[in-house]
């Protein structure tokens, strides 16, 4: 699917131009220099719903058209998740590119069918190099493969457009796979097994607790024991002495 975004150059700053309608953005590289630009808010925002990481877009800037381009970083408000502002890559068609590619798992695994148990998806994206024109928007995965808990869909497994390479995750990190149900009595044993490690936290905490207050006695006396309080000890602890014997 094709898409195309209209923008607007701009000479002020982003914050002066951002609203409810406006979104401030650039657009940058394949030898070409960094140009500020203004977008419509809801058409951007459309388009973002519907395209991927890996979409290749057609920027217009005022009405005449500067190639492909993709996007490359998005800044959101962290207030209320609206955009803030937006970074396109322009791209050049006749180089290969390096970027992430989403994903996306079809089918059902008959295994959960038949035995139960849960799907993990353990890879979301991965990162491709091709040229431009070779780049999907996504890597399909059918987990109607997995038959059994021992079937997987590893990187290597995955079934890639021609000219596409995988750089990362290593080729052999699964994908998917189905992980068998806990049985009742695993379900009993982690239970019991949570329980004793909370019974084995509280222990540990009252004796740390208890070796802090020994501790602190022991400094007291320790304190208590000092040469000068120990003079002042003896002095208040010595007999009084004896009044002089009244003559007769």
């Amino acid at each position: 699917m094709a898409y195309t975004l209209n923008a607007t150059k701009r000479t002020e700053k982003g914050e002066k131009i951002r609203s409810a309608t406006v979104i401030p953005a650039v657009v940058y590289g394949a030898g070409s220099q960094l140009e500020q630009l203004s977008i419509n808010y809801a058409d951007f925002s459309k388009l973002y719903n519907q395209a991927s990481e890996s979409t290749l877009i057609d920027l217009v800037v005022d009405g005449a058209a500067v190639g492909k381009t993709l996007v490359h970083e998005v800044q959101f408000d962290p207030t209320n998740d609206k955009f803030l502002h937006v970074d396109f890559r322009r791209i050049d068609m006749n180089s290969p590119i390096t970027t992430m590619v989403e994903i996306n798992f079809v089918g059902e695994a008959p295994v959960i069918k038949e035995q139960g148990g849960t799907m993990v998806h353990s890879v979301e994206e991965v990162q491709v190099k091709c040229l431009p024109k070779d780049l999907p928007e996504s890597i399909t995965v059918d987990v109607s493969v997995l038959k059994t808990f021992e079937d997987m869909v590893k990187i290597k497994d995955l079934k890639l457009p021609a000219g596409v390479e995988v750089l990362s995750p290593p080729q052999e990190n699964v994908v998917a796979k189905v992980q068998r149900a806990l049985t009742e009595e695993e379900i009993k044993a982690m239970e019991e097994a949570s329980k004793t490690a909370d019974i084995s936290k509280i222990e540990m905490a009252k004796k740390k607790e208890a070796e802090e207050e020994v501790a602190e006695g022991e400094e007291g006396a320790a304190a208590a024991g000092k040469p000068g309080d120990k003079a002042a000890s003896d002095k208040a602890a010595a007999p009084a002495a004896k009044a002089p014997a009244e003559k007769k």
